[in-house]
């Protein structure tokens, strides 16, 4: 398989903290590929890095063999790039329709009921709320439209982070039920997230983040079965 983001020497910094240490690893096409490790340990940062949110201060990021390290955040989506970031951050005062147009400021606007048609068929309830205020959506609600919005964009990866944060378990079923869906379906996925046995079940690859660095990496399978990391983050 192609690689097809390839992030080298992520160095980053908030202020003086130096959040990211040479953080370094890879996507191939039609992977699911995830970060885990606790709360702080750069993996939000990592994502804000990548879809130019932050800047790295060495290094390189090169996705689908265009370096995109100085790219400004609203030209990647064009470039096939999407990022649903944590908490979801939808447009609140705007309906779940508006909120899903908005996903797709860079098509060209004859493909746009195509694509709305897509995400209503992916998630049924978005079509049943889509005259819905998205600020009085449920949290599991208001994730799936995030992820829809997000899918407006056509993208070739999909960076989720943390899609499981304070949802009811069976949601988290049901979002990472879409997310193996989407996989299937051909999108190439980075997951950020703090449930690594749900994570690790679902990923091809995984890196575990540290303290800013990259302390462990392999299969999804490789990792579930390691002893630190079922001591660390599975409860083994």
């Amino acid at each position: 398989m192609a690689i097809m983001l390839q992030a080298e020497d992520l160095n980053v910094y908030y202020g003086q903290i130096h959040a990211l240490h040479g953080v370094s690893f890879s996507v191939e096409e039609d992977e699911i590929v995830a970060l885990i490790g606790a709360n702080g340990a750069g993996k939000s940062t990592t994502l804000k890095t990548l879809s130019g949110i932050l800047h790295s201060k060495t290094g390189s990021i090169t996705f689908m063999g265009e370096n995109i390290t100085r790219t400004e955040t609203h030209k990647l989506a064009s470039k096939g790039l999407a990022h649903v970031p944590e908490g979801r951050r939808v447009f609140l005062q705007m309906t779940v329709r508006e909120n899903l147009e908005m996903g797709a400021y860079s098509r060209p606007k004859g493909e746009i009921k195509d694509s709305l048609d897509d995400v209503f068929q992916r998630f049924p309830r978005l079509k049943h709320r889509k005259d819905q205020i998205a600020g009085t959506l449920s949290g599991g609600e208001q994730q799936m439209l995030a992820m829809g919005r997000a899918l407006m964009s056509k993208p070739k990866l999909l960076m989720l982070d943390e899609p499981s944060m304070g949802l009811a378990p069976i949601l988290v079923q049901q979002i990472f039920d879409i997310i193996k869906e989407l996989h299937e379906a051909g999108t190439t996925i980075l997951l950020v997230e703090q449930n690594a046995e749900m994570a690790l079940k679902i990923a091809n690859r995984a890196y575990v983040l540290e303290s800013g660095r990259v302390s462990l990496s392999g299969t999804g399978k490789e990792l579930a079965e390691s002893d630190a990391i079922k001591k660390a983050y599975l409860g083994g």
